[in-house]
């Protein structure tokens, strides 16, 4: 890969890369990838077409997305056209997305905690996105019972939903099974979409309007990587998850939500 740009940050050094087979831009931070897409902002992530088709099989209006990375789902929701407004509490996050990753202007970018901007901001939204990460880790207030509280309120009441990227080590990984007892507590309708089998896994969690929702579909092609995520979404499945008590809680080791 080739080093584009090397920033200094107070959550971990990034790299900005482009690989050499596919041209297309990886934002590294922490040791982690945050994101990797193509010239055109179209994501190489498995998980973000899977949140995309999620989306999609019940287009919304307006989506927040709680976590920026390199912007590519809001990208690509833009390109749809819904109203998309990101929050990030790193600034060089939208700084990255709109200078390497094509983040539409349009695309409106706070700089603010997750829970501190729904506190602050009134407005509903058909759709609520979280994924966001310090490394390999949600921030504990983004997976806190308040904050689930909050987030029901600032969803549309009728169609709203919440989805929430989980990364996953192995199939005894509680974690999205603990996010999943969590939003129960908040909505009557939690489902857990996720590839067992598979190591090093993002798991998406959703709760709100998401009984109707079925395994999603690749939609928008990106200009590699196809095959790679047509795989990983063919293998995802809806999965029964388990109600975890307090005590299996506390004995959790949580890396993500």
């Amino acid at each position: 890969m080739i080093l584009l740009e090397r920033i200094r940050s107070d959550a971990g050094d990034i790299q900005i890369l482009e690989t050499k087979l596919h041209r297309s831009v990886v934002y590294r931070q922490g040791g982690c990838c945050q994101s990797e897409a193509d010239a055109d902002g179209v994501s190489l992530c498995s998980y973000i077409h899977g949140i995309f088709g999620l989306l999609a099989q019940s287009p919304p209006r307006n989506v927040l997305m709680i976590g920026c990375g390199g912007g590519s789902l809001a990208t690509m929701l833009a390109s749809m056209g819904v109203q998309v407004t990101i929050v990030d509490v790193n600034p060089l996050a939208f700084e990255i997305a709109r200078r390497y990753f094509n983040l539409p202007d349009e695309v409106a970018c706070h700089v603010a905690d997750g829970m501190d901007f729904l506190r602050d901001n009134a407005a509903r939204y058909d759709a609520i996105v979280m994924d966001a990460y310090v490394g390999a880790f949600v921030p504990q207030p983004l997976r806190s019972m308040s904050f689930f509280r909050l987030a029901r309120t600032r969803l549309d009441e009728h169609k709203g939903r919440l989805i929430a990227n989980v990364f996953t080590e192995h199939d005894f990984d509680a974690a999205p099974d603990v996010a999943a007892t969590a939003m129960a507590e908040v909505w009557d309708d939690v489902r857990v979409l996720d590839i067992r089998g598979m190591q090093h896994r993002n798991a998406l969690v959703m709760a709100g309007t998401v009984m109707a929702l079925q395994e999603p579909k690749l939609l928008l092609r990106p200009m590699a990587g196809i095959t790679e995520i047509m795989h990983d979404l063919n293998r995802w499945r809806f999965r029964k998850w388990r109600l975890l008590d307090r005590d299996d809680r506390s004995l959790c080791a949580i890396s993500s939500i």
